[in-house]
């Protein structure tokens, strides 16, 4: 019976963690930081940290739903795949 009830936590767990990056409410802990930068055209880009490159783009920052936890700016764009 404990090993039923178990198995029935984890998978309602592993249903929940899936659920979140398929409605976008979870940002990829995973990031890096970018160093700032010159344009060709001269304009500068300031330094900032984005998610690590993956197959989705449910989870990253901009992404309607997810929060970047450091600016705490809301994500309000509609991911394309």
């Amino acid at each position: 019976m404990k090993t039923l009830a178990f198995a029935f936590a984890l998978a309602l767990a592993a249903t929940a963690a899936q659920a979140q990056y398929l409605s976008g409410t979870g940002s990829n802990p995973s990031t890096h930081r970018s160093s700032g930068y010159t344009t060709n055209t001269g304009t500068y880009v300031q330094p900032y940290v984005a998610t690590n490159p993956n197959s989705t783009q449910r989870d990253n920052f901009g992404t309607s739903g997810n929060v970047n936890p450091y600016t705490g700016a809301t994500g309000h764009r509609t991911p394309r795949y």
